[in-house]
C-alpha cells in the first residue's frame, strides 16, 4: 500500500471546478485506489462521508477550514473517484479497514473527526481504535448500534438493500436519484445542479455495487455494529458535539436521543429546517462548531 501524489483534477461535465476545487490524493489498496482531498495545514479535521455521498458533500467546511487546519476528506472504495471493482464485497466493516489503513498511512494526531450516515460507523470505529488521536467527535445524523431488531431500518433495508433496490439501483441509479432528494429537509435548497453530484459519480451500473450494499448492511451488519457500540465507553467522553438534521427521515429525534442518552455531556445543536445532510444543508452551522 502506498500513498501517491497529488494530482490536478480532470473534472467531468457533470461537477464544476468552482465548487470542488480540490486535488486528488489517492492510497493504493488491495482492491483498489481511494480517492482522497487533502486541503490546507494545520491541525486535521478529517470528514467520513456515507451513502451515496462522497468527499464531495463536504466541499463548503473543506474550503473555508482549509485556511486554518488540514482538511482531509477520503471517498470510500466505490464512491466518489475512488476505483470501483466489481468483485470487492463492500461491507462496511471492511471499508472500516480501509479507512483506518489510510488514516494510519497520515500519521495523524489531534484529530477533529466529522462522521454523517455510514460515516458514523466507519469513522467512530477507528475513534474506538485510537482514541488518544481524537480531540473532539462532529457527528452528524448516523448511528452506531445494531438496529436489526427495529422494523423501520428493517422496512428500509428490506426494499432498498433487496432485489428492487438492488436492481433499481444498478439500472437506473435509483438511490442516489431518490433517497438524497427526500432526504433532504428543504428540496428548495438541492438544486439539480448539485443533486447530479450525488449520484452521477457513480457512473455505468457495475459501478453502483457500493451503492446497493450499504442498504442491505444496515440490518445484516448488526453483529459488526453491536460489538463497536458495546465499546462506546472508550469515546463517549471525548468532547463531542451532535450536529442534527431534524427533519431527517433516516436519523430522527430518537436516535438522537437515544445517542444523548449514551453519551457524557456532548453539546447539541438541532437544526429544525434540516434533513440528512447538514454539511450540505446548513455548513455554516458546521463551520462555525469547528471554528470553536
Amino acid at each position: 500500500m502506498k500513498q501517491m501524489e497529488a494530482q490536478e483534477r480532470i473534472y467531468p461535465k457533470w461537477l464544476d471546478k468552482q465548487d470542488y476545487p480540490f486535488k486528488s490524493n489517492y492510497f493504493e489498496l488491495p482492491m483498489g485506489r481511494m480517492h482522497y482531498v487533502d486541503e490546507g495545514q494545520g491541525d486535521p479535521i478529517v470528514m467520513v462521508h456515507g451513502n451515496p455521498g462522497w468527499s464531495f458533500e463536504f466541499r463548503e467546511v473543506i474550503k473555508e477550514l482549509s485556511k486554518t487546519h488540514r482538511c482531509i476528506a477520503p471517498d470510500h472504495i466505490g464512491f466518489g473517484f475512488s476505483d470501483k471493482p466489481y468483485t470487492w464485497d463492500y461491507l462496511p466493516i471492511h471499508h472500516a479497514e480501509n479507512f483506518e489503513k489510510l488514516m494510519d498511512n497520515l500519521k495523524l494526531e489531534n484529530i477533529t473527526l466529522i462522521v454523517n450516515d455510514w460515516g458514523g460507523p466507519i469513522g467512530l470505529s477507528y475513534a474506538i481504535k485510537h482514541p488518544e488521536k481524537i480531540k473532539k467527535l462532529i457527528v452528524l445524523n448516523t448511528y452506531l448500534w445494531s438496529v436489526k431488531d427495529d422494523p423501520y431500518y428493517q422496512k428500509f433495508s428490506n426494499i432498498m438493500g433487496g432485489p428492487i433496490g438492488k436492481f433499481g439501483t444498478k439500472y437506473f441509479n435509483m438511490f442516489g436519484k431518490m433517497v438524497v432528494k427526500k432526504a433532504v429537509g428543504d428540496k428548495r435548497k438541492l438544486s439539480s445542479k448539485i443533486h447530479k453530484c450525488y449520484y452521477k459519480h457513480f457512473g455505468k451500473p457495475n459501478n453502483r455495487k457500493g451503492c446497493w450494499v450499504f442498504p442491505r448492511e444496515i440490518t445484516r451488519s448488526y453483529a459488526w455494529l453491536d460489538s463497536m457500540w458495546q465499546q462506546r465507553q472508550k469515546i463517549n467522553s471525548l468532547p463531542t458535539t451532535f450536529i442534527w438534521g431534524m427533519k431527517d427521515i433516516a436519523f430522527r429525534e430518537p436516535q438522537l436521543n437515544y445517542w444523548i442518552s449514551n453519551w457524557n455531556n456532548p453539546k447539541v445543536i438541532k437544526l429544525d429546517n434540516v434533513g440528512h445532510y447538514p454539511q450540505e444543508e446548513d455548513p455554516q452551522v458546521v463551520i462555525a462548531e469547528l471554528r470553536k
